[in-house]
C-alpha cells in the first residue's frame, strides 16, 4: 500500500524506492504518530467528516495499531514506506475501509510535521530531566568541597586560589544556561501544524486551535505554508545539543588533565574507566575522552542541518527527510552522555591533599600586589612591583629587606599575605569563591533546580 502514485503508470525503481523511504529511521515516531492521528480522527468528527461511528471504528483500530506497536508484535511490511504508511496500512487491515477516510484533509507534510515536533517536545523534556539531575550532583559534590583549596588556572597556568566547590560551581552555571535554552525551546516547539495538509491549509472546517490544545501544542501554527517547512524547532534542538556537548566537553577535558598522574587531583571509579590491552597498569578516562569527541559529532549534526536547510524554497521539499536522523542521533549521544558523566562525578574522589599541595607562593602574586594598594600604592604601581619581586625568588621566601628595597612601603605585616585560606575568604563578592559566596551560590543553584520541578 502507498499513500500516493494513482498518476503513476510504472512501479518505482526498486533501488529508487529504498532510497526514497524513511521507516529505518521515522519508526521512532510510531507513537507520536498513532497519537496525531486519533487527534486528527476526532477533529475530522468534530468537523462533521466523519460519523460518530466511523470516529469509533477508526479509534478502535488505532487503538490496536497502537498495542502492537507497544508490544514489539507490530509486523513491517516490505512496501511500509514510512512510519505513516505502515500505521495507516495496519488500520486498513483492522478496521477495514474506514481506514482510507483517516487522511482526509490531511497531508503527510503536516503529519510528518506534527508527529516530529511531538517527538522533539518530548526528548527535550528527557534531556532536561538527565540536565537536572547532572547539575544536582555538582551541586553535591560542592557541598562536601566549599573548603577544598586548590589553584585557579587561566591559560593552563597557576592563576590564583579557589575552592574545588567554586570550580564545580562554574559548571553547574553553565548548564543552567544550557537548561533554560532547552525550556525555551520545548515552547517555541510547542506549535501545531496539524491541519494545514499539503501547504494551503486542510480544505476541511477543521478547529485547529481545538486540535492543537488536544495535542498538547501552546497554539497552532499561524500560516500553513511556514507549518510544513518550519524546522526552526530542530535547528535549536540541534544548536542545544552541539552547546551542550561543549560545556560537557569542557567539563570532561577538565578533569582528564585533573586526573593525570601530574596533577593527581581527582580519581575516578573503576566504574567510569577503561584499561589498556596492551599496558597493564593503565587506568583511562575513556568516558570522558568520548564525551569531548561526541561533542565535535553534536557539532557535526547541527551545521549538517543548516546546510540543508538553507538552500530550500517555502513549503516542504524532500530534502527535509533528512532532519530527523541528525536529531534522533543527537539525542540519542545525549541520553547516554549525560546520565553517565552524572554518574562519573558523582562518584568521583577528590583528593584534596594533592590540590594543597600544588599551591604556591606565586598564586599569591596578586594579594601582595593587594597589599601595596592597602598602604597607599596605587595598583599600577604595585603591580609592577610585585613583577619585580618575582624575578628575585619565590615570593614568600623573601625576606622584608629584599621587599623593600623595591619599595618601603613594605613592613613586617606582610607575612600576613602568606594564607591560602586567607586569599580565597577575601573573594566575598557576589559570585566570588569565598566560603560565603560558595554557599550563597548553591543556595542559589538549589533554588533553580527546584524551581524548575
Amino acid at each position: 500500500m502507498k499513500l500516493w502514485g494513482g498518476r503513476f503508470s510504472e512501479s518505482a525503481d526498486t533501488l529508487a524506492y529504498a532510497y526514497n523511504a524513511s521507516l529505518p529511521c521515522d519508526q521512532r515516531l510510531w507513537a507520536v504518530d498513532v497519537r496525531g492521528s486519533l487527534a486528527w480522527v476526532r477533529a475530522l468528527a468534530r468537523a462533521g467528516v466523519l460519523s460518530p461511528d466511523e470516529a469509533a471504528q477508526l479509534d478502535a483500530g488505532l487503538g490496536l495499531v497502537r498495542a502492537e506497536l507497544a508490544a514489539g508484535t507490530f509486523v513491517f511490511q516490505p512496501a511500509d514506506e514510512d512510519i505513516h504508511t505502515a500505521v495507516e496500512r495496519r488500520l486498513g487491515e483492522l478496521a477495514g475501509a474506514v481506514a482510507g477516510k483517516l487522511h482526509t484533509g490531511r497531508s503527510r507534510n503536516d503529519q510528518v510535521a506534527t508527529d516530529f515536533r511531538l517527538w522533539v517536545m518530548e526528548a527535550e523534556a528527557r534531556v532536561l530531566g538527565h540536565l537536572r539531575r547532572l547539575q544536582q550532583v555538582l551541586l553535591d559534590q560542592a557541598e562536601r568541597h566549599t573548603g577544598t583549596l586548590l589553584p585557579g588556572y587561566t591559560h593552563l597556568q597557576r592563576a590564583q586560589p579557589i575552592t574545588f566547590a567554586h570550580w564545580l560551581l562554574s559548571h553547574f552555571w553553565a548548564l543552567e544556561r544550557d537548561g533554560a535554552r532547552w525550556e525555551q525551546a520545548r515552547t517555541a516547539a510547542s506549535v501545531c501544524p496539524l491541519g494545514s495538509a499539503a501547504l494551503a491549509g486542510s480544505a476541511y472546517p477543521i478547529d485547529r486551535a481545538a486540535l492543537a490544545a488536544d495535542l498538547g501544542f501552546a497554539r497552532a501554527a499561524e500560516n500553513s505554508l511556514d507549518a510544513v517547512s518550519d524546522r526552526d524547532f530542530a535547528a535549536e534542538f540541534l544548536f542545544n545539543a552541539a552547546l551542550l556537548g561543549t560545556h560537557l566537553s569542557r567539563l570532561a577535558e577538565a578533569l582528564v588533565i585533573y586526573a593525570t598522574a601530574e596533577f593527581g587531583f581527582v580519581t575516578l571509579a573503576d566504574a567510569y574507566a577503561s584499561g589498556s590491552s596492551l599496558m597493564p597498569q593503565k587506568k583511562n578516562p575513556d568516558v570522558l575522552e568520548l564525551t569531548r569527541g561526541k561533542a565535535g559529532t553534536l557539532l557535526g549534526h547541527l551545521t549538517g542541518l543548516l546546510a540543508t536547510l538553507k538552500g530550500l524554497p517555502s513549503a516542504y521539499d524532500k530534502d527535509l527527510q533528512e532532519d530527523k536522523p541528525p536529531v534522533f542521533a543527537a539525542f540519542d549521544a545525549l541520553d547516554v552522555m549525560l546520565p553517565v558523566v552524572a554518574g562519573a562525578l558523582a562518584t568521583l574522589s577528590v583528593n584534596a591533599d594533592r590540590m594543597a599541595a600544588a599551591l604556591d607562593a606565586a598564586l599569591l602574586a596578586t594579594e601582595l600586589a593587594d597589599y601595596l594598594v592597602g598602604k597607599g600604592v596605587p595598583f599600577r604601581d604595585a603591580h609592577h612591583l610585585v613583577g619585580q619581586a618575582v624575578r628575585l625568588g619565590p615570593l614568600n621566601t623573601l625576606s622584608l629587606e629584599a621587599l623593600r628595597s623595591l619599595s618601603p612601603a613594605f613592613e613586617a605585616d606582610v607575612e600576613a599575605v602568606w594564607d591560602f585560606s586567607a586569599a580565597v575568604s577575601r573573594r566575598s563578592v557576589l559570585g566570588g569563591t569565598a566560603a560565603a559566596s560558595v554557599q550563597a551560590q548553591i543556595q542559589a543553584g538549589r533554588a533553580k533546580l527546584s524551581a524548575a520541578g
